[in-house]
């Protein structure tokens, strides 16, 4: 499973945005959009793949069950 975070360079380290559950050592990819056209394309294929991970019937329901 992949989890994205968003994440800023301060003195030339990546620092997340929020809190994650990582161990030590574990070795990630980092993707930086090197210009505007890369960060809207970014963006706009990671609305989809989140679209289509959590629009379906499934989460629907449990949707529904929370409401309860």
């Amino acid at each position: 499973m992949m989890t994205t975070v968003r994440a800023v360079v301060k003195d030339g380290r990546i620092q997340l945005l929020e809190p994650i559950e990582i161990a030590d050592g574990t070795e990630v990819l980092v993707t930086v959009p090197t210009d505007d056209d890369d960060r809207e394309f970014l963006m706009r294929i990671t609305e989809q793949a989140f679209a289509a991970i959590w629009d379906n019937p499934e989460d629907d329901a449990h949707g529904e069950l929370l409401k309860e």
